[in-house]
């Protein structure tokens, strides 16, 4: 019992590794870093030197470039390119923050940090806003606020905060419970079963982070398309004005 709740302790908190002034820098902080820098090199080596017969990185990179812009286009009916950057990067930002602990033998995914997956969640809930008012206009989006009927005003804005909050939470529990899950399988199982579990153990974290990688995507999608206004919308009314 002791060794589990201990294996529990140690997959929850977050190590400070060292401090820049006054500020200390968390094991999550530093994984972050090392993620965001192989996403620029990888990107650099992807775009670099472009070929009509891709190479196996052009084409995965082209692969997830393609699912972006369907996945976008059949939710806003709209051309996905203002929006491939961010819902792109979060998508590659979370499927290798998720999978970080697969790869490299002792990392700790930063998904497994609620401050993570709070600052991701608020990227998403200022981004909504942000093409809602550059598709709509400033005061055609905050009509949406007052739709169907202006007493909805405060249902809309606790709509707004809790699906922020429901998207951070989400994220976070489900990379967090599966390091628990793995963290308690290695306390309790004995060492000859350990290799044994790994692959199993290995293949359900895999699954895992693919899955809320693509959850947090395809929410982010919808959560924009809700506050955008089609193009075909825009000319469907002008045509009838």
């Amino acid at each position: 019992m002791i060794g589990v709740l201990g294996a529990i302790g140690d997959a929850i908190k977050t190590e400070v590794l060292f401090h820049l002034g006054p500020l200390p820098v968390t094991e999550t902080v530093v994984v972050t870093w090392g993620i965001m820098a192989a996403m620029v090199i990888l990107s650099i080596l992807a775009t670099r030197g472009l070929k009509l017969r891709p190479g196996p990185l052009q084409n995965f990179m082209e692969m997830v470039v393609e699912w972006i812009e369907d996945q976008v286009r059949d939710v806003i009916n709209d051309d996905p390119t203002p929006y491939i950057p961010l819902i792109g990067t979060l998508f590659l930002y979370i499927i290798c923050a998720n999978l970080a602990p697969t790869f490299v033998p002792l990392v700790k995914s930063p998904t497994a940090d609620i401050s993570t997956t709070a600052g991701l969640a608020l990227l998403v809930f200022i981004s909504v806003p942000f093409f809602g008012i550059r598709s709509r206009g400033l005061l055609g989006y905050l009509k949406t606020y007052f739709q169907p009927v202006f007493i909805m005003l405060p249902f809309n804005i606790i709509s707004e905060l809790s699906r922020t909050l429901a998207l951070a939470v989400r994220l976070f529990g489900n990379i967090m419970s599966g390091q628990l899950i793995v963290a308690v399988i290695l306390a309790v199982a004995p060492l000859v079963m350990a290799p044994v579990l790994a692959v199993p153990v290995q293949l359900l974290g895999l699954l895992t982070g693919t899955i809320q990688a693509l959850v947090f995507a395809v929410l982010t999608i919808v959560y924009i398309g809700g506050a955008v206004e089609s193009r075909k919308k825009r000319i469907r009314k002008g045509g009838q004005t």
